[in-house]
């Protein structure tokens, strides 16, 4: 059975998303997060992404969502 934040997460990242973003959905620090989102990887539960950067340029799709995720902290 998975905890409630394992769950919690589960159900955020059924859309991509970056992890500043689920942190500040579920008002959780962003380390502690990160941690979890790990561990999930680790488990199988979670898949983590990276950006591809073209030419070096960061994504600015990904750029706009780490800033709101990082204004509703």
């Amino acid at each position: 059975m998975l905890s409630t934040e394992y769950q919690a997460i589960s159900m955020l990242c059924r859309q991509l998303r970056s992890v500043a973003e689920v942190s500040a959905l579920l008002r959780m620090p962003l380390g502690v997060t990160r941690v979890l989102i790990a561990d999930m990887a680790a488990e199988g539960l979670v898949q983590i992404h990276h950006p591809s950067l073209d030419a070096g340029k960061p994504d600015l799709n990904l750029l706009e969502r780490v800033l709101s995720g990082l204004r509703r902290l």
